[in-house]
């Protein structure tokens, strides 16, 4: 008696039934759980046993199924990548289970949770591979459903937000243009004053309003320039302003050396730092070098573990006596410096003149 043959009487013996069969054999046949036995030492691995759960599932008669390999159950949407599995599985002889696309007798489609396990002889051959199904289909209409409800949420909630923000583009283009028109307003007042008013002196502290008015400006500009309004990028700033105070000066003997590195602040603290560097840089241009006396103004944006410096140096005058070292301008800066939480140093580097403003990056 060959093992195929043994095989295939047992598959058979499975089927039919007796008075006497163990408790194990009329558990499968009986139990709703849809079962197949597979022949692991014949070619193609065919079906043996197949329980009338395992027919009501798939609507195929005994007849139809013995003999067959489960592949049979396959159709156009089941994925080749959990067929391969399968197969390697029962390649490699061990166990695995997969949620796979099946089609029943009737062309309807059905996932089915399978499991499959090899079982083996007391020689530790794989004889036979035990197969067990559960229609799951129900289950994953429901997580289906579950899915497109939720990317319909996220659509929606995605064009809320969309809304929103153009909502927030809007009123920050309209914040933006009311902010420039007040600023030129505020400049044109200033330059209209100081060109009416006769002495020299009002007229230099107009001028240096207008200025500070300026840096201002030009803070407002570089953030709705930037894609960031809660970012400011303090190197970018420092060239515009100091090309533009360059150029109010009106001396082309004095030469600018910019040596800045990339240092992002928060949007808050633009506007004092802006008005500490106006007043460093226009001091420089003012005082450094008198009228007609070329030379370099040097400034420089250097970053630190979690600070930053901004200094302005020369070659010039120097300090001044400290008797008058209590001007409007460095009062500015001293009581911003601290509203920074800043360090402000000034030394005579004879010759001329170096502040270093050292402003941290983190609270």
């Amino acid at each position: 008696m060959n093992d195929i043959g043994d095989a295939q009487r047992a598959g058979q013996a499975l089927d039919a039934g007796h008075a006497t069969e163990d408790p194990f054999a009329a558990a499968i046949r009986g139990t709703h759980m849809p079962i197949v036995i597979t022949d692991a030492r014949q070619r193609d691995n065919p079906i043996i046993f197949a329980n009338q759960a395992f027919l009501a599932l798939t609507g195929y008669a005994r007849a139809e199924v013995i003999g067959r390999n489960c592949r049979f159950l396959q159709g156009p949407e089941t994925d080749p990548a959990t067929v391969a599995e399968l197969h390697e599985a029962v390649r490699a002889g061990h166990d695995v289970g997969v949620e796979i696309v099946n089609y029943r007798r009737d062309g309807s489609r059905f996932w089915n949770n399978l499991f499959l396990s090899p079982v083996r002889n007391d020689a530790g051959e794989i004889v036979y591979f035990f197969g067990s199904a559960m229609d799951v289909t129900a289950r994953k209409a429901a997580e289906q459903a579950e899915r497109e409800n939720l990317k319909s949420s996220i659509h929606v909630r995605a064009r809320e937000l969309e809304l929103a923000l153009e909502q927030k583009t809007s009123l920050l283009h309209e914040v933006d243009h009311r902010v420039k028109n007040n600023l030129q307003l505020i400049s044109s007042l200033l330059l209209l004053q100081t060109r009416r008013t006769p002495d020299e002196g009002t007229r230099r502290a107009l001028r240096s309003m207008l200025e500070r008015v300026g840096a201002i400006a030009t803070v407002h500009r570089r953030l709705f320039q930037g894609g960031d309004v809660q970012r400011f990028d303090v190197s970018e700033f420092l060239r515009d302003l100091a090309n533009d105070l360059a150029a109010s000066a009106r001396r082309d003997d004095l030469q600018l050396r910019l040596d800045l590195e990339p240092v992002a602040i928060p949007a808050s603290q633009a506007a004092p730092l802006a008005l500490v560097a106006n007043e460093l840089i226009s001091n420089a241009l003012r005082h450094a070098y008198p009228e007609g006396q070329p030379g370099v103004i040097t400034i420089r944006c250097r970053r630190r573990e979690d600070a930053f410096d901004l200094e302005v140096s020369d070659a010039g005058a120097g300090l001044p006596p400290p008797a008058e070292r209590n001007g409007f301008g460095l009062t500015i800066v001293q009581l911003l410096a601290q509203q920074l939480k800043a360090r402000l140093s000034l030394d005579d580097a004879q010759p001329g003149v170096l502040a270093v403003v050292t402003v941290p990056t983190t609270t």
